[in-house]
């Protein structure tokens, strides 16, 4: 595999079902939209997983989907474009998915979208994965979804029956068992995945996280208490060119994206203590017609991949293409998202459970200082060594 090649993924959200058991919640909502305080369960989701590089991402809707999709179709989570699909009429967790048989060109990473359990997935972008698989916990007296509630891993890494391991909610499939599922109502769990376990055809990957399920009144209540409060992470907001990178001129092109000395050591450091990274960028080149906003994402998408090649991740992103006086008619405007307005700081904070007080703002020039102040964010000029930098402003932080 190239240095700089890395699988193609989507992902997938099962967000179909009625939450029949918690009726009292979902009368007037789907249950991925349950909040918890000012979020929506499925948004952190989206949020945490988009730190990966995946191609696209996927909601499968069903039961009051048009909420869902208001929401979140169309919509652009840290470069990455969100589509939803609503079922016309039932079609359980493995008819749903076979709504993507004709939309599928990668594999899938697939989640349930009322159940969190945070897990590594980078070995499914850095190796080749012959087989599909199943992320499992250890199960502690849960009751639901029975079939895959008492699971093992024999020797050679394959799922079998009469274990401690229960479904964790996330699986990697290849596309061509996708493309295999018929379009009618058929459960994921309990026909599909039942089938290729019994037929040694599935394997499994044992995750030690905390497993949170919104299903039952019961587990609701214990994670409307707790399930906000892991999020709840400082943030460095970063601006690009000239903090990340040399600033060359409206750079729009991985061949001439240079990464500054230290920064991959400096944003290791920042993903090992906890800190959530968010880019901050006006991107004029959109609005003088330098190169177009798809050209730009797919950049920012090449540049995501770069950087999980290099063990190290990016949460987040906001861009402006707007330019006041710009010839390309559609940009043509002032907005509050260019800096030195805060706007695109705003809707990150907004957007996450940002602990302002421990965060700040790296950036090159004056108008990152102002957006910064703006925001009441402390703020430091970019030097020529990243790490040093982030690991001196933390370390005076914490005194």
């Amino acid at each position: 595999m190239n240095k700089r090649d890395i699988n193609k993924l989507d992902l997938v959200f099962l967000a179909g079902g009625r939450g029949s058991r918690i009726s009292k919640f979902t009368k007037a909502k789907p249950k991925p939209l349950i909040q918890f305080k000012d979020k929506h369960f499925l948004s952190y989701l989206v949020n945490h997983y988009s730190k990966y590089p995946f191609e696209k991402i996927f909601i499968l809707a069903g039961y009051k989907g048009m909420q869902i999709y208001h929401k979140f179709n169309k919509k652009i989570s840290n470069g990455i474009e969100i589509e939803c699909l609503i079922e016309k009429q039932t079609l359980g967790t493995g008819g749903a998915l076979a709504q993507l048989r004709f939309k599928l060109s990668n594999d899938l990473i697939v989640m349930n979208a009322d159940s969190f359990i945070d897990c590594n997935l980078e070995r499914f972008f850095l190796q080749k994965n012959k087989y599909n698989s199943i992320f499992l916990t250890k199960n502690e007296n849960y009751l639901s979804n029975n079939t895959l509630a008492n699971l093992k891993i024999n020797k050679k890494s394959f799922i079998d029956f009469d274990g401690n391991l229960m479904n964790a909610g996330i699986y990697f499939l290849k596309k061509n068992t996708i493309k295999k599922i018929p379009k009618k109502n058929i459960s994921l769990e309990n026909t599909i995945l039942y089938n290729l376990i019994r037929k040694k055809k599935i394997k499994g990957k044992i995750i030690k996280s905390e497993f949170i399920d919104i299903g039952t009144y019961k587990n609701l209540k214990s994670a409307k208490n707790n399930f906000h409060r892991q999020f709840e992470k400082p943030a460095v907001f970063l601006d690009r060119d000239g903090v990340i990178n040399y600033d060359y001129g409206y750079v729009n092109n991985i061949k001439n994206f240079d990464l500054k000395p230290y920064v991959v050591k400096g944003l290791k450091y920042l993903n090992k203590i906890n800190y959530n990274i968010f880019i901050v960028t006006n991107q004029s080149g959109i609005a003088r017609g330098f190169f177009t906003e798809k050209n730009y994402l797919l950049f920012y998408k090449s540049i995501k991949k770069l950087l999980f090649i290099k063990n190290c991740y990016i949460n987040d992103m906001q861009y402006c293409p707007f330019l006041k006086d710009a010839p390309i008619k559609k940009y043509n405007k002032k907005s509050k998202l260019r800096k030195p307005d805060n706007l695109m700081i705003l809707n990150l904070i907004n957007k996450w459970r940002v602990i302002k007080k421990n965060s700040f703002m790296i950036g090159d020039q004056h108008s990152d200082k102002i957006a910064a102040k703006k925001s009441k964010l402390f703020f430091e000029y970019s030097n020529n060594n990243f790490y040093d930098q982030v690991k001196n402003l933390i370390t005076n932080f914490s005194k």
